[in-house]
């Protein structure tokens, strides 16, 4: 029988959000739960809590009556996190500090036996750091779940430098054991989750800092676009700044100043501020009794109506449809709005190659979607031509969002920060190209995993943005991964690991 199957009694270590959400996940799926914690008064309180939410799914239908007493009668209080135990596993889930974990540790080595292995939920220290505090480094590895433990299936394996080469699988298994999703992710900063996430956080903190849209306008395209279930400044306000700025920074200088993954000087200064987000009632939103106060939306201005002219097709085919005035030509007439539509430009950049005059131009990013149009405008743009243009967006019923014209737009950037990200993931052998697609669907909630969102869009198409944009801003944040090179070269797809020298030894 495997080791999985075998795990009868696993300690949990600490009675906190992620630390009971485990306890009710493994009493759930079967197994012996023993909760510790330093305070004993927090373990009743948490047996408490996790037998209400029993009581609750079962008066929901979401378990039977005889599975939740049965759940709850496995929950097992323990005076003393290093009270004698013969347990199978233990699972630590102690504030995030390394000293801390690594004295824990050691001291559970000592009254734990030797078939026990450990199991460490940090989000972001070293695995093998805290390993280095255990005699037996290899009885260690990271079991990441995520918040809320019951409702995120998502859980990351994650061996040390010195992990036993049988606990990884082991642990795969038994996270299958309890129901949730595995995925194996390397000791390095940030692991897959987390690393993958600041495509999204760091560009969308760039463009705030340069001016060309408030967090509104971005969350909105994030929604709205990218089909994204939160965008990043409502997703930095419900994480709160203290969690994801040292986070970022943590990333960060783990690569050692990788430009791709720069933290943003505004999120230290509003750190700084005490501006953290929901937990505080202000961060880049007011909160009302932990309500999000978003602003309204401008409406479309009345504006005199001109023809509009556009490179592309589709938009042309949207307004016509709609009773906008449009003109199909080779040229724009003297009379029309200019809509622009580029991918990794700006339309002030393809009017001037163009040859067109720049004040009759507006930009519309192309990943506008049956939701959204994203407008732009540049500094020489007419104001007057631009509101009809914003008119004439508008009375196809979709939402618009006016933002500054920038090489790139807004959700195109966003997009491949996104993809770029993951694609370095993949090209580093951090993940497998699999298990970053499920780790950052699952966890981060994107409609698509990275990798296959990529190659949706085209990867060729996203390496063409990463390129202009590096070209517009000298920028080394946007050097497209070699993965990304490859495959949008060689016609291979951004999910194919493709042929290795490994391959040649089979």
């Amino acid at each position: 029988m495997q080791w999985a199957q075998r795990v009868n009694t696993v300690r949990v270590i600490g009675t906190g959000v992620m630390g009971r959400g485990i306890a009710q996940l493994a009493a759930a799926a079967g197994l012996t739960v023993e909760l510790a914690d330093a305070r004993p008064e927090a373990v009743s309180a948490a047996v408490d809590q996790i037998g209400q939410m029993f009581d609750k799914l079962a008066g929901k239908g979401r378990m039977t009556g005889a599975d939740a007493a049965a759940a709850r009668n496995r929950l097992q209080p323990v005076d003393s996190p290093l009270a004698p135990t013969g347990c199978d596993l233990v699972i630590e889930a102690v504030r995030e500090d390394l000293p801390t974990k690594r004295e824990l540790f050691a001291e559970l080595e000592k009254i734990c036996p030797a078939h026990t292995v450990f199991a460490t939920n940090t989000s972001s220290l070293s695995v093998t750091s805290i390993a280095t505090a255990l005699a037996d480094p290899g009885r260690l590895a990271g079991l990441h779940f995520f918040n809320p433990v019951p409702l995120m299936p998502l859980v990351e394996v994650i061996p040390g430098a010195r992990t036993a080469e049988w606990i990884p699988g082991a642990l795969v298994d038994l996270v299958h054991r309890l129901g949730h999703q595995p995925v194996r992710a390397t000791d390095t900063p940030g692991f897959l989750v987390n690393h993958a996430g600041r495509g999204l956080i760091t560009e969308a903190l760039q463009i705030l800092g340069e001016g060309l849209a408030a967090p509104a306008d971005v969350d909105r395209i994030c929604r709205d676009v990218l089909g994204l279930r939160m965008g990043p400044f409502e997703l930095m306000d419900l994480t709160a700044l203290d969690v994801t700025h040292p986070a970022t920074e943590s990333i960060w200088s783990g690569y050692y100043g990788d430009p791709r993954l720069r933290p943003s000087p505004i999120t230290r200064s509003r750190l700084e501020a005490g501006l953290l987000g929901r937990k505080v009632g202000e961060g880049f939103y007011p909160y009302t009794d932990g309500a999000k106060q978003e602003p309204p939306e401008p409406q479309a201005p009345q504006a005199e109506t001109h023809p509009i002219w556009s490179d592309n097709a589709e938009l042309l085919d949207a307004l016509g449809a709609a009773g906008v005035p449009v003109e199909r030509g080779d040229e724009p007439s003297e009379a029309a709005v200019i809509l622009l539509a580029p991918y990794g430009h700006s339309a002030a950049t393809a009017a001037l190659s163009a040859g067109l005059p720049p004040a009759r131009v507006c930009g519309v990013d192309p990943l506008s979607t049956e939701k959204r149009f994203t407008l732009t405008v540049h500094p020489a743009t007419d104001p007057a031509l631009a509101r009809s243009a914003w008119a004439a967006l508008a009375a196809t019923g979709r939402a618009v969002t006016v933002v500054r014209d920038g090489a790139g737009m807004i959700a195109q950037r966003l997009l491949a920060s996104i993809v770029n990200t993951s694609c370095f993931i993949a090209e580093q052998r951090l993940a497998t190209p699999g298990d970053i697609d499920t780790a950052v669907r699952l966890a981060l909630g994107y409609p698509r995993g990275p990798l296959k969102w990529g190659q949706h869009v085209g990867p060729r198409r996203v390496l063409a943005v990463l390129r202009a944009l590096q070209s517009a801003t000298g920028d080394p944040r946007y050097r497209p991964s070699r993965w990304l090179v490859e495959r949008a070269g060689l016609g291979l797809d951004l999910t194919e690991t493709g042929t290795t020298p490994q391959d040649l030894l089979s």
